[in-house]
């Protein structure tokens, strides 16, 4: 899987939504420096930082590592061709390039051991569940902690403050869904 310049297409996001390096810091409660930094690729920033960001242009995640291919809909995707949309520790791999137009969103998640979704908890509108696979995840929502393991499942209304977190010694992973599709 290719990697992704993240301060590039932040840069281009900003710049498409006609934002200022500092209105954008402003609107997303940062300071202008780490914009400047995450644009530069100076800082590798969380899952949580970047999504905070993202809102504050009304951008989601699938959004902003979607590709630009304008091709029909596809129905069928092979393991390799699922688009990384996560960064370092925590891998979110997203059926479909894209999701202009989609009504929902499907990622298969890895957490690798101590990985989270960062400090901030994650608040969104729309639905989110998923179902454990392998290994063990700390799922808070609304300050309520619960550890799921494999067959172990979760669903609540993304509105709600949430973070997710493996524990335990191996990579932890999930296959989620989101609707609206706006992570």
């Amino acid at each position: 899987m290719p990697e992704v310049e993240i301060g590039s297409r932040l840069r281009r996001a900003r710049e498409k939504a006609g934002i200022s390096q500092r209105a954008l810091a402003k609107r997303a409660g940062i300071t202008n420096s780490t914009i400047s930094l995450m644009e530069s690729d100076g800082t590798n920033p969380s899952i949580g930082a970047l999504k905070r960001v993202l809102d504050a242009m009304s951008v989601s995640l699938a959004d902003f590592f979607a590709t630009d291919e304008t091709d029909r809909p596809r129905t069928f995707y092979k393991a390799s061709e699922l688009t990384e949309i996560g960064k370092g520790s925590v891998s979110l791999r997203q059926v479909g390039p894209s999701l202009v137009g989609r009504q929902l969103q499907i990622l298969s998640e890895t957490y690798q051991p101590g990985a989270d979704t960062g400090k901030i908890n994650l608040t969104h509108e729309g639905e989110e569940g998923g179902i454990v696979i392998s290994g063990f995840l700390e799922l808070t929502v609304d300050g309520e902690r619960c550890i799921l393991g494999p067959g172990d499942a979760y669903s609540f209304d993304s509105k709600r403050p949430h973070r997710v977190r493996c524990v335990g010694d191996e990579p932890a992973r999930c296959i989620s869904a989101c609707t609206p599709p706006n992570f």
